[in-house]
């Protein structure tokens, strides 16, 4: 069985949902989806319930982390309308694994529904540390723009469109400091797809960013050197809420994002340094984080096999990818010298995962 030997990788967004929504997920079954799906080191965004916000928040967070998570993490903080000054937080920036900022589509305590209340946050976060916006067309250029004037790097959460990848070409070309990056499920799936998803059920296709049309997807694959990082966006929800009658957004992805990339190094639309350099190499460099010791993945290059979320631990219990062939398997994750998962099955304890932003 001829195998190749790959470094951890690193998901930059993932939703866990806890606190607030542990049904669909936690910290304990999202860092067993981690480890299935290869990734090492997981950056677990804030908008929760409550969101992640501040310090009392941040430890909720980092408490239900510490005993249930199975890989290495760190926790987002959220920006909102009423705590942007960081300055004044000493340590707490510090604490995280950056700062997210939602300029679509969010409310309660991190609606940022007005240009002014951005500004504070670019002013005052520590510039060691990152910022990423999710924000589409008009405020994701409102974003670089604000982030050029301030003169500090800015990541552009699941870019989607044709627009976007090009308008981000053209900023760096300028010398301004942005990073992006791009969800599998808009590089593999477009909206001709959304019919075979929803099998009957309208909701399970919604997602934000929307999946985009065929040109879109294809601007992507041919702006790949644009793309710093690809990152799951795992945003589970159950298939009750899905099939509802207000249908969250969101894919679950953590279990197939590896596999899929891989299929596609086997055909020849990406490399392996390419898929190294955006699930290693770039993560590391942006998000500032630590190496992992002793950590590396055994995948089956020639194993072929469909996906199917039967066989996935994460809580949700279903993925738009279901039935789809791939092809390399992993077959063992050691994580800091131990056997975290082989063959189907996590190995390592709840608790067993690092919180790489700790200061001991």
């Amino acid at each position: 069985m001829p195998m190749i030997k790959l470094p951890g990788i690193i998901d930059p967004h993932v939703h866990l949902r806890e606190p607030g929504q542990t049904h669909k997920e936690d910290w304990g079954s999202g860092t067993m989806s981690a480890l299935a799906g290869g990734i090492t080191l997981v950056l677990a965004m804030p908008n929760t319930k409550p969101p992640i916000f501040d310090a009392a928040t941040l430890d909720l967070a980092l408490s239900a982390a510490r005993s249930k998570a199975r890989c290495d993490y760190a926790q987002f903080l959220g920006a909102g309308p009423g705590n942007a000054d960081w300055n004044l937080h000493i340590g707490l920036p510090q604490r995280s694994a950056g700062l997210k900022m939602y300029l679509d589509s969010t409310f309660g305590e991190l609606r940022l529904d007005d240009m002014s209340l951005w500004r504070p946050h670019f002013e005052h976060w520590p510039l060691s540390l990152p910022i990423v916006a999710h924000s589409e067309s008009r405020s994701m250029a409102a974003a670089i723009l604000v982030a050029a004037i301030h003169n500090r790097p800015v990541h552009i959460a699941h870019i989607s469109l044709k627009e976007e990848v090009l308008l981000i070409k053209a900023a760096r070309e300028r010398g301004i400091k942005v990073t992006c990056e791009v969800a599998p499920h808009h590089l593999f799936l477009s909206n001709d797809d959304i019919p075979t998803i929803n099998q009957g059920h309208p909701g399970r296709g919604e997602v934000r960013p929307r999946l985009a049309s065929k040109e879109d997807v294809e601007a992507l694959w041919e702006n790949l050197d644009v793309i710093d990082c690809f990152a799951s966006d795992h945003a589970p929800h159950t298939l009750a809420e899905k099939d509802g009658d207000n249908p969250p957004p969101g894919f679950p992805g953590l279990e197939t994002m590896l596999s899929l990339l891989l299929t596609a190094v086997d055909d020849g639309r990406l490399t392996m340094d390419d898929l190294l350099s955006r699930m290693v190499i770039n993560p590391r460099r942006i998000f500032n984080l630590p190496e992992q010791p002793e950590t590396w993945l055994e995948v089956d290059e020639n194993a072929s096999y469909e996906i199917r979320a039967s066989e996935m631990h994460s809580r949700c219990g279903w993925t738009p990818f279901e039935g789809w062939k791939v092809k390399g398997r992993l077959r063992k994750v050691v994580l800091r010298g131990k056997t975290a998962f082989e063959d189907g099955k996590v190995l390592v304890e709840a608790g067993y995962g690092k919180n790489v932003r700790a200061r001991d």
